[in-house]
């Protein structure tokens, strides 16, 4: 199975959310190959979470994995943090009150 550049996968989720009528902005473009995606989604209530993108060891598949969450103030530190060990690092900011990000559909686990 060949597997998409981060910035094709990037592209398609941005459209899909977009079409759902979902805020979402590109905070740290990343490298446009093979560059790890973090979704922050911000609940706009001062509470967020990252995802991100795991190898599930069971079942084979990679599945997403929330990376931290709770206050924002405190999401948004363990994200820098994460920019400073990785370079090539995609950031995706969702903004949904009702924290609808997408990810749990067909097609986005890629």
């Amino acid at each position: 199975m060949t597997r998409l550049t981060a910035d094709i996968w990037v592209s398609a989720y941005l459209t899909r959310l977009r079409l759902a009528d979902i805020p979402v902005f590109i905070t740290k473009k990343g490298d446009a190959t093979a560059g790890a995606v973090l979704v922050k989604l911000n609940t706009l209530d001062g509470q967020a979470t990252i995802f991100q993108r795991s190898f599930d060891l069971i079942s084979g598949e990679r599945v997403w994995v929330v990376l931290a969450e709770g206050a924002e103030i405190k999401v948004d530190a363990a994200l820098e943090k994460q920019k400073g060990f990785d370079p090539d690092l995609w950031v995706i900011e969702v903004e949904d009150r009702a924290g609808r990000h997408l990810l749990d559909e067909p097609g986005l686990e890629a």
